[in-house]
């Protein structure tokens, strides 16, 4: 087992980390930057180091403040959490070079993966589910280009190789319009991403959003925690997850769960990972994987029982997975609601002290967050401050725990988007399922 691993991450996601850090006997180290010196975390890891001023560029982005940490405090594995740097080969690659243990996957993965045409094919290769498309990026051959959009058919949608957060995508209705889509999408990648690939995939639309929660040791033994919806979303950001996933077609359900399975043992997987799908008239297809644990781990956690982060740590560790496929029982109906600092109505960010802070509670709740009565938010970060999680025997049991979780949640001194899930999981068409990933922008919008 690790003796001492550096937490390269802030808020509720370090404060995640630490505990499994400490249920496994392992010391902790937090770095901070400057205004981050009150994270609930920091005040309770065993050693502290500041790593740089406010700005992330100069803090959690900085690779070698991170890696002088962990010399000056003889860590031995650097654990990135989610965002940040957690999917950045490079960072995982000069942590394993300087003699750390990155608690992931292994750089070479990432870059498979982290590159969105070369993931398609890997996935391809290993009988994962996909969106018809271009099969690689884009040419410089217009009428080739042209003639794989008839092919696909049409909407089609352009997508950045390197692309994510929603960036780098545009939805093309008619082939008049395809070419110069090609050329605004082209150059935002290469102003945002650095890399100007694109390629085409058919547009679905009306999917869901479902995904595949896999771990996976160095002894070649992978399973997976079963599915979980997201399509609850805005602006392609995540609001509401629940696992399982609800009404879905259980023999495409055990297809892509042992495809996902044997995708990773054929890469060469280690960690944890999120295969990610769009679901549609009873079919999965493959749209990228993320080489990191997700936000919206807890719902799968609590389903299984599987404590994913200590999955994790054990598995940088070079020890086996706890479980076989065969004892994975998935049981009851989880939901989570991602809790932001933010204006419930513009959804501006709202950072500021939280001047009295009140957690739900009750049996099948469970909340993930770092915040206290008298913390204050800083304006430089993400704004997710917590996450809400309900536990129920099936899903309207979860759903009626979550609203009551909800109404009990006290965040004063800062804005919430807490008035958005009370409406949500009150609302009729989240209640019967008869939704997709366009769904929460319409309710948004009053349609």
């Amino acid at each position: 087992m690790l003796n001492k691993v550096l937490i390269a991450n802030r808020g509720e996601i370090a404060l995640r980390i630490l505990r499994a850090c400490k249920e496994l006997g392992i010391k902790t180290v937090a770095v901070h930057s400057q205004v981050d010196r009150e994270l609930m975390h920091v005040r309770l890891a065993d050693e502290t180091v500041c790593i740089g001023p406010n700005s992330a560029t100069e803090s959690y982005l900085n690779i070698p403040a991170l890696i002088s940490a962990a010399e000056v405090t003889d860590s031995e594995g650097i654990h990135p959490g989610y965002g940040f740097l957690a999917e950045n080969a490079d960072f995982a690659e000069q942590v394993e070079r300087s003699g750390f243990r990155f608690i992931g996957p292994r750089a070479e993965t990432i870059r498979l993966m982290g590159n969105k045409v070369s993931a398609i094919n890997s996935m391809i290769s290993a009988g994962v589910p996909t969106v018809p498309g271009s099969d690689g990026p884009i040419t410089n051959d217009d009428q080739e280009t042209l003639k794989v959009a008839r092919r696909i058919g049409y909407p089609v949608i352009i997508k950045a190789a390197s692309g994510g957060g929603g960036r780098g995508m545009q939805v093309v209705h008619t082939e008049a319009a395809l070419l110069k889509s090609i050329q605004i999408t082209q150059t935002e990648a290469g102003s945002v991403f650095g890399d100007k690939t694109v390629y085409l995939e058919k547009y679905l639309e009306q999917p869901r959003h479902v995904e595949v929660q896999v771990l996976a040791d160095m002894h070649g033994n992978c399973i997976h925690l079963g599915d979980r919806d997201c399509s609850m979303q805005r602006r392609h950001q995540k609001v509401l997850e629940e696992a399982p996933a609800p009404n879905i077609d259980q023999v495409a359900r055990e297809k892509t769960l042992k495809a996902c399975v044997d995708a990773c043992k054929e890469i060469g997987y280690v960690g944890a990972g999120t295969f990610e799908f769009l679901y549609q008239d009873g079919a999965f297809y493959f749209i990228e994987m993320n080489t990191r644990v997700q936000v919206e781990h807890p719902v799968s956690e609590m389903v299984t029982g599987v404590d994913i982060v200590r999955e994790q740590l054990r598995i940088a560790s070079g020890l086996p997975l706890a479980y076989t496929q065969e004892e994975i029982k998935v049981s009851g109906h989880a939901m989570e609601c991602r809790i932001n600092a933010e204006d419930p109505k513009t959804f501006a960010p709202n950072p500021g002290k939280v001047t009295h802070y009140h957690a739900p509670g009750g049996n099948g709740v469970r909340v993930d967050s770092h915040l206290y009565s008298g913390y204050s938010v800083p304006p430089f970060y993400d704004s997710l401050i917590g996450k809400l999680i309900t536990w129920g025997d099936d899903r309207e049991i979860a759903r009626r725990r979550m609203k009551n979780a909800l109404d009990e949640l006290v965040v004063e001194g800062i804005k919430t988007n807490q008035p958005l899930h009370r409406n949500l999981v009150r609302d009729g068409g989240f209640k019967q399922v008869d939704f997709t990933i366009h769904y929460l922008e319409k309710l948004i919008k009053g349609g």
